[in-house]
C-alpha cells in the first residue's frame, strides 16, 4: 500500500505530465462532437501495476430527490422496469447488462414542505418533499411511500449501501416555519441541535422497521449555498452549527444502541473541503472538522464516519484546472490519517467553460462523456472512494438525470440515457472493496484529456481486473493491455457508445487488442 507521501508525490507528477501532454498535443476536449480534437495516437500500450494500490472503492450511488415520491407509486411494470435499471448486476440472454448494479443508494428524509403544499413557498410541486414528521410534530410512518418503495426495491437488488440525507430539518423545527431559510441565515436554531438528531436517529428506527438498514446519515446538504429562493428545500449552516447538530446526531444514535456512521458534510464544491474560498466560515472543512486542535473537531465521535464528502459542481471545467483542483484536494485529505474522500453529488451544471451546457435534456454520447471525465478526475486524481450522481430520476429538461420521466405524478413514460450507461461502465464492474491501481499509458505516467485509462483490481479475486477507457476524441484507438508488463486475458469489453448502451462486444480476432471506439466508455475485463 502506498503512503500518503508517496500518494501525493504521484498525483503531483501526473498533474504536470496531464499540463504538459495537454499544451503539447492542444487536446482539450468540448465534449461536443463538433469541438474535439483527434488524438495524437492510433495505437497505444497501457500497463498497469496491481502492485502499487491507490484507494479502496466503497460505492457509486444515486439519488432518489425528487421524482421517485412520485414514480415509485406509479403502475408495478414501469416502477420495477425502472427500479432494474438503477440496481440490477444480472445479464439478460445476449450477454447485456440489465441495470447498472449502483451500490448505494440515496434517500432524501424530507422536511414536510410537501404537507404544507402551496403554503411551502417551494413553486414546483415535484420539489417539495414529504417528511415522517406532521406539521403537529408528530410521526406518521405511511409518509414517503413511493421512496421507501424504491429503497425496498434496492434491497431486492442487494444494492450494498443506504443512505439517508437531509436538505432542511422539518418544518415545525426550522426559524421559517418553512423548508427553506430566510435571508441566508441557518434555518434551525442552536437550541434545537438535539430535536433534530433525535430526529434523524427516530427516522433511521422507522426505516428498520421497514427492513430497511441505514448504513449512513447525512445531516446537512451544501451548506454554504443560502437556500432562500424557495426553490427546493435547503438551509445554510455555519461549521460551528455542523459540528453541534453532528454531536447532537452521535449522542442521539449511541442512545438508540444504532451502528449507522454520519457523513459530513456535503460540501457545494470541492475547494471548500481545503480552503476558505468566499465562505471563511463555512470552508476548510477538512482541517475544521478532522483535525483535532480545531474547536469544530469531530472524528472522535464514534459514529462519525472517517470520510468527508463534497459535490464536483462548478469544478470540472477547463480540464487542467480540474485537475489541480482536485490534486490540492488530495494533498489536504492527505494530511489526516486514514481520511478519505467521497464525491458524493454531481449532475452537469452551467456552461463549464463552453466546454458543455447543463441546460437541456440529451440522452446522447455528449453529455455521457462528460461525466465519464468528471468520474475519471475525481477517482485518478481526488482519489475518491465513491462517486454519486445526483437525480436517478429526473422530469426536468435538464442533464441531471440518469433515467428520465414525464412529469405525470401518477403514470407516465421513461426514457434511458447515455448518462445512466455511461455510469454503469463504472458502477456495474467496479464493486465495493476493488482498489484501484496504478496504470501507465504508452510506457508514460501521462494521459491525454482526450483519452482516460483507469484500472482496478476487483475483491473476487488477485486476477480480476478491470479498465475503464474514456474516448472523447473523434477517432478509434487500439488499445494493447499488459500488467506488469504480462499479457492479460480479456474476458469481456462493453461499449457505451452513441450507438450502444453498456453492451458486449467480440473480441478481436487476435485477442491481444482492443478497439476502443471514437466518442465512446469502454469497460475491459481481464485475468491474468
Amino acid at each position: 500500500m502506498k503512503t500518503n507521501k508517496k500518494i501525493r508525490s504521484e498525483s503531483a507528477k501526473a498533474l504536470f505530465l496531464v499540463w504538459a501532454l495537454s499544451i503539447l498535443f492542444a487536446c482539450q476536449s468540448s465534449g461536443q462532437e463538433n469541438q474535439d480534437q483527434e488524438i495524437p495516437f492510433k495505437s497505444i500500450e497501457v500497463n498497469s501495476q496491481s502492485d502499487l494500490e491507490y484507494q479502496t472503492i466503497e460505492h457509486f450511488g444515486a439519488s432518489d430527490a425528487w421524482a421517485v415520491q412520485f414514480v415509485g407509486l406509479w403502475p408495478d411494470q414501469k416502477r420495477n422496469a425502472i427500479a432494474e435499471l438503477l440496481f440490477s448486476k444480472e445479464i439478460d440472454s445476449k450477454g447485456k447488462p440489465k441495470g447498472i448494479g449502483l451500490s448505494l443508494w440515496r434517500f432524501n428524509v424530507g422536511a414536510g414542505s410537501a404537507q404544507q403544499g402551496e403554503d411551502s413557498g417551494i413553486k414546483d410541486e415535484w420539489r417539495r418533499a414529504e417528511s415522517f414528521m406532521e406539521l403537529d410534530g408528530s410521526y406518521n410512518w405511511n409518509r414517503q411511500s413511493g421512496q421507501v418503495w424504491f429503497a425496498q426495491k434496492a434491497k431486492e437488488h442487494q444494492v450494498e449501501n443506504l443512505l439517508i440525507f437531509s436538505n432542511s430539518p422539518p418544518v415545525s423545527m426550522t426559524c421559517s416555519g418553512k423548508a427553506f431559510a430566510l435571508e441566508g441565515k441557518s434555518n434551525l436554531a442552536e437550541a434545537k441541535h438535539g430535536l433534530f438528531g433525535n430526529y434523524l436517529a427516530q427516522v433511521i428506527l422507522g426505516l428498520q422497521e421497514k427492513g430497511l438498514q441505514i448504513d449512513y446519515v447525512s445531516p446537512v446538504n451544501e451548506p454554504q449555498w443560502d437556500w432562500s429562493d424557495g426553490g427546493q428545500e435547503g438551509t445554510p449552516f455555519w461549521n460551528k452549527e455542523i459540528s453541534g447538530i453532528v454531536r447532537s446526531l452521535d449522542a442521539a444514535l449511541t442512545a438508540k444502541n444504532l451502528e449507522t456512521k454520519i457523513d459530513i458534510a456535503e460540501a457545494g464544491k470541492l475547494n471548500y473541503l481545503y480552503e476558505p474560498s468566499d465562505k471563511p466560515d463555512r470552508g476548510s472543512q477538512v482541517k475544521e472538522f478532522f483535525q483535532p486542535e480545531s474547536s469544530n473537531y469531530l472524528g472522535n465521535l464514534s459514529h462519525v464516519s472517517q470520510n468527508i464528502s463534497g459535490h464536483s459542481y462548478f469544478t470540472t471545467s477547463p480540464f487542467e484546472n480540474a485537475v489541480q483542483l482536485r490534486a490540492n484536494l488530495n494533498n489536504e485529505i492527505s494530511t489526516i490519517p486514514g481520511l478519505k474522500f467521497w464525491m458524493s453529488e454531481y449532475c452537469i451544471l452551467g456552461d463549464n467553460e463552453g466546454e458543455i451546457n447543463g441546460s437541456g435534456r440529451d440522452l446522447g454520447i455528449d453529455p455521457a462523456l462528460y461525466m465519464s471525465r468528471v468520474i475519471h478526475n475525481d477517482l485518478t486524481i481526488a482519489n475518491a472512494s465513491a462517486w454519486h450522481w445526483w437525480l436517478a430520476i429526473s422530469p426536468y429538461n435538464y442533464k441531471d438525470g440518469l433515467v428520465y420521466v414525464d412529469k405525470q405524478e401518477e403514470d407516465g413514460n421513461f426514457y434511458e440515457s447515455k448518462m445512466l450507461w455511461a455510469l454503469g461502465n463504472f458502477s456495474r464492474f467496479i464493486r465495493p472493496g476493488s482498489k484501484r491501481i496504478a496504470v501507465n499509458v504508452g510506457n508514460e505516467n501521462h494521459q491525454s484529456p482526450d483519452l482516460l485509462v483507469s484500472a482496478y483490481r476487483t475483491p473476487a479475486s488477485e486476477n480480476n481486473l478491470v479498465y475503464v477507457f474514456v474516448n472523447s476524441g473523434i477517432k478509434e484507438v487500439q488499445a494493447t493491455i499488459f500488467e506488469n508488463k504480462k499479457p492479460v486475458s480479456i474476458q469481456q469489453i462493453y461499449v457505451t457508445s452513441k450507438n450502444k448502451s453498456l453492451e458486449s462486444v467480440g473480441l478481436n480476432e487476435s485477442e491481444d487488442k482492443v478497439t476502443i471506439p471514437a466518442r465512446s466508455i469502454v469497460t475491459v475485463l481481464a485475468d491474468l
